[in-house]
């Protein structure tokens, strides 16, 4: 963070670390909970801040995975999504698997300057339960 040059505040490294330490992209509500468990000094208005703030300096992005619900990723390097539509488990997938893509055949007059593939299926991890609404 210091190196972004950002004040290093317990809220805001307590998100980071929260962040780095999982790979299940969690959504605001979920790091709330987890963070509070060992800080508990926040509140959702002070992690969507954090969030903020680490997303403007490029430690953390917003990925869209579901309509309406925003969830958050450490992993700032190209990459792809699988969601499973059984238990909801979200998986990175290597950018180089799509990697033959073909944006120069997009329609006249437009361009691409970024794209991300999400993949929706069923996964076959041990456990693998249907979500609850």
């Amino acid at each position: 963070m210091q190196s972004k040059g950002l004040r290093i505040t317990p809220q805001r490294f307590a998100v980071y670390t929260n962040l780095l330490s999982r790979s299940d992209h969690p959504t605001v509500e979920d790091i709330l909970n987890e963070v509070n468990r060992e800080l508990p000094i926040s509140s959702k208005a002070t992690i969507y801040s954090a969030l903020t703030v680490l997303r403007e300096v490029g430690l953390v992005k917003e990925v869209l995975l579901e309509e309406g619900l925003t969830r958050y990723d450490a992993n700032i390097k190209p990459h792809h999504h699988f969601c499973c539509q059984n238990c909801g488990a979200i998986v990175d997938i290597n950018w180089e698997i799509f990697s033959n893509i073909k944006l120069d055949k997009l329609p006249q007059g437009l361009r691409a300057e970024s794209y991300e593939v999400i993949v929706k299926g069923i996964c076959d991890h041990q456990g693998c339960q249907p979500k609850e609404s």
